[in-house]
C-alpha cells in the first residue's frame, strides 16, 4: 500500500513517549503527575448556567467563523487588553488554537518562495503541531534554538538570506512554551520588521498571554499597529484553554489581516469543525469577562512563590516571567524524568520531548518541563520531593 512520507520524520508525540519510558516502572510514592499543562483551577461560574441556557443549540450547525457576538466580544477584549483596533471581519473562532496553529500553513503558506522550498521557522523547543503544520504543505521546518544564550527566545536575525528569503511563515510562542520567556516589545518590532524585509508572515501563539508573574506580555497586535506594519504581516492566536481554565472548551481565536483571515475562514468551510453554538455563548461571556481571569493569575502568582521558596537556591533555578511550566536543568532530562518517579512518584517531562535534534544538539535535553498546574498543596509536595530528589 503506498503511503505518503510527509510525517515519517516526526517522532512519536511527547506524552507516548513518556508512557514508554515512565509505565513499566513502579513509582516511588503516591504519584504526582506535573507532566500536561492542563489548568486545575476551577472553571467560571457562568459556563453551567450558559450551556444550560442554550442546550437546545446543540441541535443546530455552527456558524463557520463565530457569531458576531463571539466575534464582537473578541475585537473588544483584543482592544482592551492590546490596544489595537481588530474588526470581527479579521478574526475567526477556532476549535482549539492547535486547530489554527496547524492549519496556518495550509492557509497562509506558498508552494513555493522565489522558486524554491520555502521554509517555515520556529522555536526550538516548540509546541509540537507547528512543525506538522510545515510538513503537511511540503515546506522545510528550521528549528531555530531558544536557548539561555538566546534569553530563551529564537535568534531569527541571526539566520543566513538563504533561510529567511525562503520563509513563508515563521512561529513565535510567548509567553514561550516551555521555557516561559517573554518576547519584549522591541523583540517582536523587530521580527515583524524582519518580515517585511524577507515577505513572510509572523505568527504570534499568545496562547499563555493572562499568566505573568509582573508585567502583562505585549502581543504582536499591539506592536504591528504602533508601527504602522502592515497587519496583513501578523496573525495572532489565543485561547481560552489557560486564560479561563476550560482546556476542555476548545475554544480560541485567530485574528489578523482581513485576506489572512478570509484564507482561514474558507480553509475551515470545506475541512474544519466549528465551535457548537452553546460553546460560542460561553466563549462569548469569558472574553467579555476579567474578573475570574484575574483571580486566576492570583493563583498562579502564589505558585511562582511557592516555586521560589521551594526550589530559589538550586543552582541555574530562573522563575518564568510568563506562563505555567518551570524549565529545570538538569544533567540528562530523559535519565531525571525516571529518576524522580521512580524515587517519588513525580511525573514530569523531558525538555528533549519538546524539542529537535540539530546538528547532534537537542536544547531540550538537560532540562525538565514542570508543569504547576495542581492545587498548591499538591504543588508543594511534588516541588519539594523534586528538589530532594534531584539537587540535594
Amino acid at each position: 500500500m503506498a503511503l505518503p512520507e510527509r510525517f515519517s520524520n516526526l517522532p512519536e508525540y511527547a506524552f507516548p513517549r513518556l508512557r514508554k519510558l515512565l509505565d513499566s516502572h513502579e513509582p516511588g510514592g503516591e504519584p504526582i503527575v506535573m507532566t500536561i499543562g492542563e489548568p486545575r483551577h476551577p472553571v467560571p461560574d457562568f459556563v453551567g448556567p450558559i450551556l444550560q441556557a442554550h442546550l437546545d443549540e446543540f441541535g443546530k450547525y455552527p456558524v463557520n467563523e463565530g457569531t458576531p457576538g463571539l466575534l464582537d466580544a473578541i475585537s473588544g477584549w483584543i482592544a482592551r487588553r492590546h490596544g489595537a483596533r481588530v474588526g470581527p471581519d479579521r478574526i475567526m473562532a477556532l476549535n482549539g488554537t492547535r486547530e489554527g496553529l496547524f492549519d496556518a500553513c495550509l492557509a497562509l503558506c506558498p508552494e513555493t518562495k522565489h522558486g524554491k522550498r520555502p521554509t517555515v521557522l520556529m522555536p526550538n523547543p516548540f509546541y509540537q503541531p507547528y512543525s506538522a503544520s510545515a510538513l503537511a504543505v511540503g515546506a522545510e521546518p528550521v528549528f531555530v534554538p531558544a536557548t539561555e544564550a538566546t534569553g530563551f527566545l529564537p535568534d531569527f536575525e541571526s539566520l543566513p538570506d538563504e533561510i529567511l528569503n525562503r520563509a513563508g511563515l515563521v512561529y513565535l510562542c510567548s509567553p514561550a512554551n516551555p521555557q516561559g520567556a517573554v518576547a519584549p516589545a522591541d523583540y517582536i518590532a523587530r521580527l515583524i520588521e524582519l518580515a517585511e524585509r524577507h515577505d513572510f508572515i509572523l505568527l504570534s501563539d499568545e496562547c499563555y498571554s493572562e499568566i505573568w508573574r509582573e508585567t502583562p506580555p505585549p502581543g504582536a497586535l499591539e506592536v504591528a499597529e504602533r508601527m504602522g506594519a502592515d497587519p496583513e504581516r501578523v496573525v495572532v492566536m489565543n485561547s481560552l484553554s489557560k486564560r479561563s481554565n476550560l482546556a476542555g472548551l476548545r475554544s480560541g481565536f485567530v485574528a489578523g489581516g482581513r485576506e489572512a483571515i478570509t484564507r482561514f475562514r474558507q480553509l475551515r468551510a470545506y475541512g474544519g469543525s466549528p465551535l457548537p453554538l452553546p460553546v460560542q455563548h460561553v466563549s462569548q461571556r469569558a472574553w467579555s469577562d476579567q474578573t475570574h481571569v484575574e483571580t486566576n493569575r492570583a493563583l498562579y502568582q502564589a505558585k511562582y512563590r511557592l516555586a521560589q521558596e521551594i526550589l530559589g537556591n538550586v543552582p541555574g533555578f530562573r522563575q518564568p516571567e510568563g506562563g505555567f511550566f518551570l524549565w529545570l536543568p538538569v544533567e540528562n532530562g530523559e535519565e531525571a524524568a525516571l529518576k524522580l518517579w521512580r524515587e517519588t512518584g513525580v511525573r514530569v517531562l523531558p525538555g528533549a520531548y519538546l524539542a529537535r535534534d540539530v546538528a547532534g544538539t537537542n536544547p531540550g535535553r538537560n532540562y525538565l518541563r514542570v508543569a504547576m498546574v495542581a492545587p498548591e498543596d499538591e504543588l508543594r509536595r511534588g516541588l519539594t520531593r523534586l528538589r530532594d530528589c534531584l539537587y540535594d
